[in-house]
């Protein structure tokens, strides 16, 4: 039997929107925490790269993969003109993920 994944390629950024962090999880509710709680030292620890502002979700691990590398790749006007859409106001999502 084939169980359901649910992937995410998601943006966090910093609280004055000068960093961006791409990245990928199988659990963005408990992603985001780790990165708020700045439970793994690093790029996003180091930057309180932690303000969930994007997100698209994937059923197939390598599609999602293969759209975080497509993004990482990307201008960074790009990506705002990505997320402008997705979050106007650039308000923290992971709340609305709680809900």
């Amino acid at each position: 039997m084939n169980k359901m994944h649910n992937y995410f390629v998601y943006i966090t950024a910093n609280k004055v929107i000068t960093v961006l962090y791409i990245g990928v999880t199988n659990n963005l509710i408990k992603r985001i925490w780790e990165h708020k709680n700045k439970v793994a030292p690093g790029f996003t620890a180091k930057y309180n790269v932690d303000k969930l502002v994007y997100y698209e979700n994937y059923s197939d691990i390598n599609e999602a993969i293969k759209r975080e590398k497509q993004l990482k790749r990307w201008s960074r006007k790009k990506k705002i003109d990505l997320i402008k859409p997705f979050d106007p106001t650039w308000k923290d999502l992971y709340e609305d993920l709680l809900q």
